[in-house]
């Protein structure tokens, strides 16, 4: 497909709604400065005097705040307003960064000051990811809805490639702490976008219990073989990621790789992976969603046998542009699918359940990363951590794409209720079906 008729198809498509326009900016801007945090997060923690065991430490405050509140962010998701939900959270998170960098510039606080802004930060992002695959629907119409997935992958991978390439620069040239008040800024940027969208008033909805409306999300998300199975996988490999790559990925960094120039270039690949995994995702549509998302995991984890060597950086920076493509492919179908499958109404709630499932072992391997990788060593640790990911893709593979929903369109009911919801931004649950 020429460039040109690509955006004139975009431009038609769901480039054409100023709030999907709003939606994609912001993220694009907090992907940005997520891309750079990325890289001075772990170097934060290191100016102020922490280890490796502390990194660890920090990268599990980041999600374990996010696996115990996941659950309220997606009540609160399809109970409020979304755009202000993510608008409010963007102001805490960039709030934290702010007061993390100035400490770490002034050389005021420790490690575990740092620690505890991360923790915070971690609870706003509980209630982002639910409203965020939520409000995508009431943006565009249904039929856009793969396109307007992949185009929100491109903005967020553009900003990767440039965020964590920056990172690098700024750790390198002003240091972490300056580099994490230009993460603040970005929040700040993203929080006008979301509260500029405008939708019409909603119509009056009886509300019941948050426990009920829980027990809701929960018979929708367990009713689906495909979704609980892929979640499962998504534990798992997270966990492995957390620990492999943020936790000891830095420390091969700092000891044979030299530090943090390198490991920005290696971080800016995936980005650039995952970039061309959603140009892809822009021009093909699989009969098969789910296989093909559930085969490209098999990419994810090259990068922790090269760390492991750990290989010359050029050829670390491949597998993470494999790792990344991966990811490009997952993200599109799995977001199209949730949203072409799950009720409008149900979707943040579901897509909380999806999250805390992904994200529960996540503080559990960024913990116990380095300690294992102080007593096993770190080669051993990350072919482990490989061969681990490799057999839990295999296995989920094998069970959940016998059961996963082909790419056939909505049924008519869908597509009718999901048009409503873009058009009026707004959900009747009594007309909800499934399909």
């Amino acid at each position: 497909m020429p460039l040109r008729r690509l955006l004139t198809s975009l431009r038609g498509g769901p480039l054409g709604s100023r709030n999907f326009r709003l939606l994609a900016g912001s993220i694009t801007v907090s992907m940005y400065g997520n891309g750079i945090a990325i890289v001075a997060q772990p170097f934060a923690i290191f100016a102020v005097g922490g280890t490796v065991a502390e990194v660890g430490f920090a990268a599990a405050a980041a999600t374990v705040p996010l696996v115990l509140f996941l659950l309220v962010g997606g009540v609160v998701g399809d109970r409020f307003p979304r755009h202000l939900v993510l608008a409010s959270a963007n102001v805490v998170q960039g709030t934290c960064q702010l007061v993390s960098g100035v400490l770490v510039v002034s050389g005021v606080g420790g490690p575990w000051l740092l620690i505890a802004l991360v923790a915070v930060r971690g609870c706003a992002f509980a209630f982002v990811l639910p409203a965020e695959q939520g409000l995508v629907p009431q943006t565009v119409r249904p039929d856009h809805l793969s396109a307007a997935n992949a185009v929100q992958r491109l903005g967020i991978n553009a900003a990767r490639i440039v965020g964590a390439s920056s990172g690098g620069v700024l750790v390198g040239t002003v240091g972490a702490g300056w580099a994490l008040v230009v993460d603040a800024a970005t929040f700040g940027l993203a929080a006008l976008a979301r509260a500029g969208m405008r939708f019409p008033a909603p119509a009056p909805v009886a509300r019941t219990h948050p426990l009920h409306e829980l027990r809701e999300g929960w018979r929708e998300f367990r009713s689906r073989q495909w979704l609980w199975v892929i979640v499962v996988q998504s534990a798992l490999v997270i966990a492995v990621h957390s620990g492999g790559i943020n936790v000891l990925g830095p420390l091969v960094a700092r000891e044979s790789l030299g530090g943090a120039g390198p490991w920005g270039l290696i971080m800016a690949s995936s980005a650039v992976g995952a970039f061309a995994g959603a140009v892809l995702m822009l021009r093909w549509r699989p009969r098969r969603p789910l296989l093909v998302a559930a085969l490209s995991v098999f990419f994810d984890p090259l990068l922790l046998l090269g760390l492991a060597v750990p290989l010359p950086v050029p050829y670390l920076a491949a597998a993470m542009f494999l790792s990344g493509a991966s990811q490009g492919v997952f993200g599109v179908t799995w977001s199209t699918t949730m949203q072409q499958e799950i009720p409008p109404g149900l979707l943040s709630r579901v897509a909380a359940y999806d999250s805390l499932g992904s994200f529960a072992l996540a503080p559990v391997g960024a913990a116990l990363a380095g300690p294992i990788a102080l007593t096993a060593g770190t080669d051993v640790t990350l072919v482990g951590g490989y061969v681990l990911v490799a057999a839990v893709t295999a296995a989920a593979q094998a069970v959940a794409t016998g059961t996963a929903p082909a790419t056939a369109p909505a049924s008519a009911a869908r597509v009718g209720i999901l048009r409503r919801v873009a058009v009026t931004g707004r959900f009747d649950a009594a007309r909800a079906r499934r399909p």
